[in-house]
């Protein structure tokens, strides 16, 4: 089967055992899955025929193992795992798939912080899986809290929508860091002191800073460099507890 491609700067492919989600913070305002999967609603027999309701596709649970060429993959670009709808049974599938391909590192990026914390309490996160969550502003804080908690080879988080100054970052146990602007119809600005904030807190801290893109209605024309350059710096996996 051939490989999902994507044009996410970050990651290699992507992988949807599900789609569909609900707004749950501000940084869902412009979701550009929502926008794409509506566009489809009613189109018989099309995957997003139902729009951008929750749905599992079981028959997606054994791509990756197909992909026999390591690659980084984004889980549930179009979805939340830990989305409530989401059964816990299958989310353990999902894990179970990703340990069973370990030539792949699978990227997973929640805004259910909270019920990513629990589920993964209770099963095994193996080192190929790097767990992540959006922070698009200080009110959301307390997600990182709950990632913190987790032990995982690679901890990161996606402050992407970027809508506020993100002073005070707390950035212990972290180790990668994704920053982007709002991009598309009505997408909000970002401030350039906000990026540079980061990228010091990130840089005093040692964690890797990646700066995806400075977003707007003309994302490409904006392009994605700051001070002159491309921040690509991608984590080094850690050494696990145990």
């Amino acid at each position: 089967m051939s490989m999902n491609s994507t044009t996410i700067e970050w990651t290699d492919a992507t992988w949807n055992p599900v789609t569909g989600c609900t707004e749950v913070s501000p940084g869902c305002d412009h979701c550009y899955a929502r926008t794409f999967a509506n566009r489809w609603i009613g189109v018989q027999g099309h995957p997003y025929e139902q729009g951008f309701a929750v749905t599992l596709h079981p028959d997606r649970l054994d791509q990756p193992l197909r992909w026999r060429r390591p690659k980084r993959i984004f889980v549930n670009s179009m979805s939340d795992l830990f989305h409530v709808a989401v059964p816990e049974s299958f989310i353990r599938t999902v894990f179970a798939t990703m340990a069973a391909a370990p030539q792949h590192q699978f990227q997973v990026l929640t805004k259910r912080a909270d019920r990513m914390e629990r589920v993964t309490g209770r099963l095994d996160v193996a080192d190929n899986v790097w767990l992540g969550v959006s922070v698009e502003t200080p009110t959301y804080y307390g997600r990182i809290r709950h990632l913190q908690r987790i032990d995982a080879a690679v901890r990161f988080l996606s402050c992407e929508p970027l809508i506020d100054s993100l002073d005070d970052l707390p950035l212990a146990n972290i180790d990668w860091v994704i920053v982007g602007g709002e991009s598309g119809s009505g997408a909000r600005p970002m401030a350039a002191s906000w990026v540079e904030s980061i990228r010091r807190q990130c840089g005093a801290a040692g964690v890797a800073f990646f700066f995806k893109q400075w977003g707007g209605v003309r994302k490409k024309l904006a392009g994605r460099l700051l001070d002159g350059r491309t921040w690509d710096a991608m984590p080094t996996p850690r050494a696990r507890n145990g």
